[in-house]
C-alpha cells in the first residue's frame, strides 16, 4: 500500500487548497468522433509551442485558451496571437477555473508543474496530454496514473518518438524474435548538458521582468530569487527543484522501445554511481544499472544499464561491437541470445552482426501522429499508446533512477506495491516531496 502522504493524495485533488478550484467534476466529455476537440495549452513557450500546434493540426480540433507565465512575444504573445480566438491566462488556476469552455489540456510547464496541474485537471474530468517525464516525483506518478483511471480520461505522455517509425520498427524486431531473448540492456545519453550553467545556487537576484510572472513559474516548487538566464525559460532543467537532469529529459524517450519490446514493470533494484551532489544541481554524468524482473521476451532478470553525460558511453568491451563501430549520441543496444540490436535516438535501428543479418528484411511498420491520435482518442476515435498507465510505470523507473543519483553507490531495493524503498528512509524520502504552502497538500 502507498505511504501515508500518498494515501491522502490518492483522495485529494492536487493544489486545490488555496487555490480557488472548484473541487466538482462535470460528466466527462462523451461527444462522437465527428465532433470538435475544444483544447486548453498551458506553457506555450519553447515544447509547448511544438505541442499545441502539433494538436492544433488536427481540424477537428480548436485552441480555446492558452497559458503561460511569460507574456513575452515567444512564449504567450506569440501563442495568442496564431490563435486569436483562444482566451490568455498567465495563472493556469484561473484557466481551470474556466473548465466548462474546454474539453482537454495539454501541459508542457518545467517538470516540477506537470502533476500539479495534470492531476487538477482530470479531476475535473479533462483529458490529459503532459510531456514527459510525466511528473517530477515517483509518488507523483504514481497518482497519475491512478487519478487518469479513476477519471476515465484519455491520456498521454509527450514521448512522441515512440509513434515514429523507427522506434515502432525496432519494438517490432524484438518481438518478431529476430535477436531472440534479450540478456542485457545499455542505453546512454552522452550529449553536452548546455543547461548548466552553475555547479551550485547563484548569489543575489535580478530583477524580475514586467512580462513574467515569476511566483507563478515557481509554483509548487520553494521561493528562491530571479536570476536572470539561469532558470527560465530552458535552463531549469539542472536544478532538482524543477527537474530531473540528463535521464529525466531522456529516459522517457530512450528507454520506451526498450519497456515496450520487452514488456518492463517495476525494477527489482536500482544502483548509481555518480560524482558527489549537492542538493541544487543534477550531476554532469552518471551510471545508473537497474535490475528488472524476467520477462516472455528476457532470459531470466534483466539488467539494464544507463549511462549519460557529454562523451560518457558504455564501455566498448561489455557491447560485443565489432572494432571500428561507432556508437550514436544516444540511443540502447539490447543484447540477445541469437544477436544485437541497436535502436539509435532517433534513427533506423540496426541488426547485428550486420554480416548475419544481411539478408534480413525488417518489418514494415507505419509511424503515426502522438499528437492527433491523442486528440482523435478524446473524442472516441481509437487510442493512445502512452497513456498513463503505460507511461507512469515508465516515468517511475526513470525517476527511480534520480533518487539513485542522489544517493551514489547504494543499492535500492524497490518495492513497488507498497510504494518504498525497502533498505533506505532516506531514498523513500525523495519519492515525494513538500509542496509550497497555498498550492496543495502533497508532502
Amino acid at each position: 500500500m502507498p505511504s501515508n502522504s500518498a494515501r491522502r493524495t490518492f483522495v485529494k485533488t492536487i493544489v486545490a487548497a488555496g487555490a480557488g478550484l472548484s473541487l466538482s467534476r462535470g460528466p466527462l466529455w462523451a461527444a462522437g468522433p465527428n465532433s470538435r476537440l475544444n483544447v486548453a495549452s498551458i506553457g506555450t513557450g519553447g515544447k509547448g509551442w511544438s505541442d499545441v500546434t502539433s494538436v492544433a493540426a488536427s481540424p477537428k480540433v480548436k485552441i480555446v485558451a492558452v497559458c503561460d507565465i511569460d507574456e513575452r512575444a515567444d512564449h504567450l504573445g506569440r501563442a495568442a496571437e496564431t490563435f486569436s480566438a483562444a482566451k490568455t491566462y498567465t495563472d493556469w488556476r484561473r484557466l481551470l477555473d474556466d473548465a466548462q469552455t474546454f474539453d482537454a489540456v495539454i501541459v508542457s510547464t518545467p517538470d516540477h508543474m506537470h502533476a500539479p496541474i495534470a492531476l487538477a485537471a482530470m479531476s475535473l474530468g479533462k483529458h490529459v496530454f503532459c510531456q514527459k517525464p510525466l511528473t517530477h516525483t515517483v509518488s507523483e506518478a504514481r497518482q497519475m496514473r491512478l487519478a487518469a483511471r479513476r477519471a476515465g480520461v484519455m491520456t498521454q505522455m509527450g514521448n512522441q518518438i515512440q509513434s515514429d517509425v523507427a522506434y515502432r520498427t525496432a519494438v517490432q524486431l524484438v518481438h518478431d524474435g529476430a535477436i531472440g531473448k534479450v540478456r542485457e540492456v545499455f542505453s546512454w545519453q552522452s550529449g553536452g548538458m548546455r543547461w548548466m550553467l552553475e555547479s551550485d545556487r547563484p548569489a543575489g537576484e535580478d530583477p524580475v521582468p514586467p512580462e513574467l510572472h515569476w511566483n507563478e513559474w515557481l509554483g509548487v516548487a520553494p521561493v528562491r530569487p530571479y536570476k536572470t538566464k539561469i532558470y527560465h525559460p530552458f535552463n531549469w532543467r539542472a536544478w532538482q527543484d524543477f527537474s530531473n537532469g540528463q535521464l529525466g529529459d531522456f529516459g522517457c524517450h530512450i528507454l520506451d522501445p526498450v519497456f515496450m519490446a520487452l514488456g518492463l514493470t517495476a525494477p527489482i533494484t536500482i544502483r548509481a554511481d555518480a560524482p558527489p551532489i549537492n542538493r541544487e544541481v543534477w550531476t554532469r554524468q552518471s551510471v545508473v544499472e537497474y535490475q528488472f524482473p524476467g520477462t516472455s521476451r528476457t532470459a531470466g532478470d534483466l539488467r539494464l544499464t544507463w549511462y549519460d553525460g557529454e562523451g560518457h558511453q558504455p564501455p566498448r568491451e561489455r557491447l560485443g561491437l565489432p572494432d571500428g563501430f561507432e556508437l550514436p549520441g544516444a540511443g540502447s543496444l539490447l543484447i540477445g541470445e541469437g544477436g544485437s540490436l541497436l535502436i539509435p535516438h532517433v534513427a533506423k535501428p540496426q541488426l547485428l552482426p550486420a554480416e548475419k543479418f544481411a539478408d534480413y528484411k525488417l518489418p514494415e511498420v507505419g509511424g503515426q501522429n502522438h499528437y492527433v491520435s491523442w486528440a482523435d482518442a478524446c473524442r472516441g476515435e481509437g487510442a493512445t499508446t502512452s497513456h498513463f498507465d503505460y507511461s507512469g510505470p515508465l516515468t517511475e523507473a526513470v525517476l527511480l533512477g534520480t533518487v539513485a543519483i542522489r544517493l551514489p553507490r547504494q543499492s535500492l531495493t524497490w518495492d513497488s506495491e507498497a510504494l518504498k524503498i525497502t533498505n533506505s528512509p532516506e531514498a523513500t524520502a525523495l519519492l515525494t516531496r513538500n509542496y509550497r504552502q497555498g498550492w496543495g497538500p502533497l508532502s
